[in-house]
């Protein structure tokens, strides 16, 4: 029987599926334990994951929280379960991408912006919709949402329940890039090349330096960044190497 979330690793790059199709990939408990598996063990192998990408199988990304998991009553291994493990997906210390097709909405939403970058389809469907039902968040949407989009649009966003389209999202600033469904997997692939291209280690000391200083003034940040971050890579002196190199042979 297929897992409700699938790994494959092509090269540095390993793709996790939400695969509940049959469901629109609603989040439940069950999916949480093995997204949670996955998370653990890519956390074990920086020296082989260089990326890590999270989808949805089917028509969408994840219409969100299973409903009638909650009317059941979740029985959680852990309090704050689903809220630990997107922290831990987002605190990865690789780039993660969320790749958004489809719908995304509330805890999806929530889950979507553990990624670095939200990756979107034009057809994507962004919606909070926890005051629908009379919910609030709990699996960090209150700080991550302003972060990305502002306050003011966060509130819009959370007081209004409205449904925001894949370009939409990426003119306030939800998605970082949007592309035409038709151009989705190629464009995705093209943006994984790219990030892999480039050294894994500056893209954890980055993402290390700009966690470690989100909200600090700015002269306390600097000082971070100055003092703290962890200039050259081993890779440096081969990447320049081959860069003069190359330089070298055109001229």
């Amino acid at each position: 029987m297929a897992g409700l979330v699938l790994r494959e690793d092509v090269g540095r790059a390993t793709t996790l599926t939400l695969n509940r199709p049959d469901k629109l990939n609603a989040l439940n408990v069950d999916l949480f334990r093995e997204l949670d598996d996955h998370v653990s063990d890519i956390a074990g192998r920086t020296d082989a994951v260089g990326l890590v990408i999270l989808r949805g199988a089917g028509r969408c990304f994840s219409a969100g929280h299973d409903l009638s998991d909650i009317a059941a009553g979740e029985k959680l291994p852990r309090p704050n379960f689903q809220a630990s493990v997107i922290e831990r997906l987002a605190d990865l210390p690789m780039p993660v991408i969320t790749a958004v097709h489809g719908h995304c909405y509330t805890g999806a939403l929530e889950l979507a912006l553990a990624g670095d970058i939200i990756f979107a389809a034009e057809g994507a469907k962004f919606g909070d919709t926890h005051a629908k039902w009379a919910l609030t968040p709990v699996w960090g949407l209150s700080q991550r949402l302003p972060r990305r989009v502002g306050t003011y649009k966060a509130r819009e966003m959370m007081f209004t329940c409205r449904t925001f389209s894949g370009r939409q999202a990426e003119s306030f600033g939800l998605a970082n890039i949007c592309v035409p469904d038709a151009e989705f997997e190629t464009a995705l692939n093209d943006l994984a090349a790219d990030i892999l291209a480039n050294s894994s280690f500056s893209h954890a000391a980055n993402k290390r330096l700009l966690m470690d200083t989100d909200g600090l003034p700015q002269k306390v940040g600097l000082a971070h960044e100055v003092f703290r971050g962890e200039g050259r890579g081993p890779d440096m002196e081969a990447r320049i190497g081959a860069f003069q190199n190359k330089t070298a042979k055109v001229s």
